[in-house]
């Protein structure tokens, strides 16, 4: 009868336990909703918010992107009749709208390079028999002096951008994707264009420097009202150092519209141009706190 007593007891002791570890669950599990609920209702506003820049740039690089196809169907027709000096006119400023987009065109992994892909990037990988795009009618053009056989290529180019145009209504936009694009914008200045080696035929590279610039501060523009309200001082930052940027850039205009040609550059003249550069890409970066 001892054993009896005791087990009970052990049983009567267990339940009264399980019946105290469910009231402290039952608690901890409504705070742990009524948490949660509070947190979706925080991200869902602050989505919405979100919502709006990102439509906003969406906005701006499909009326970028619609640009993009008129001009190189301008610089097509130019290519397309032999008219060698029209096309060298209207080949960097068609690629400004370009580059101003790319954070959402290389979105599309086989359409950006087959779009702007450089003969060194094709040559490192064995690949030089695939190189189509700006670039290789950019080798006739300034190196051989010639349209003559880049019909297919200026077709296919014509094709390429206007399927680039039509797949970025899929694209889905999202805060984090223009927070990294403004900076790769400026990573792309920083280590390609500012040695010269995009437009290594042409020395336009003070075209795509600008448009990638533009790019940048367009999105910072876009989050510019919501980052005053995290960080007033970064805003102020950002702000001086794009206007130092663009300041530096204005002294190579050519007065048509246009920039003189990189090789007109010192050493003194692209140092002054990687610093200014380097001193906006860390604040830039710095930008991620409107998602935080």
């Amino acid at each position: 009868m001892k054993k009896v007593v005791k087990i009970t007891s052990l049983v009567l002791l267990s339940s009264s336990l399980l019946v105290g570890c469910g009231g402290n669950e039952s608690t901890d599990e409504a705070a742990a909703t009524e948490e949660s609920q509070q947190t979706e209702g925080t991200e869902t506003q602050q989505a919405a918010i979100l919502e709006e820049e990102a439509n906003t740039y969406k906005e701006f690089a499909m009326e970028q992107l619609d640009q993009f196809v008129l001009e190189t169907e301008q610089f097509v027709e130019a290519v397309k009749a032999g008219d060698v000096e029209k096309a060298k006119e209207l080949y960097a400023p068609a690629r400004m709208y370009f580059e101003r987009s790319e954070p959402i065109a290389e979105s599309f992994g086989d359409l950006d390079p087959r779009i702007d892909a450089r003969l060194a990037d094709l040559e490192a990988e064995g690949q030089e028999e695939n190189w189509s795009g700006y670039h290789k009618i950019e080798y006739g053009l300034w190196e051989e002096g010639t349209t003559e056989g880049y019909d297919e290529t200026a077709d296919q180019l014509l094709n390429d951008v206007k399927e680039l145009r039509a797949k970025v209504e899929t694209v889905e936009v999202s805060p984090d994707l223009m927070i990294t694009g403004a900076v790769d914008l400026l990573n792309e200045v920083s280590t390609s264009k500012i040695t010269g080696e995009e437009e290594i035929f042409s020395h336009t590279d003070l075209y795509d420097f600008k448009a990638n610039v533009e790019g940048a501060e367009k999105i910072f523009e876009i989050f510019k009202a919501k980052l005053q309200e995290k960080d007033t001082e970064l805003v102020g930052t950002l702000e001086e150092n794009f206007a130092t940027l663009n300041d530096l850039l204005a002294q190579y205009e050519d007065g048509n519209g246009g920039y003189v040609s990189y090789e007109e550059l010192t050493d003194e003249d692209t140092k002054a141009l990687s610093t200014a550069v380097d001193e906006l890409g860390e604040p830039l970066s710095q930008m991620a706190v409107v998602v935080e």
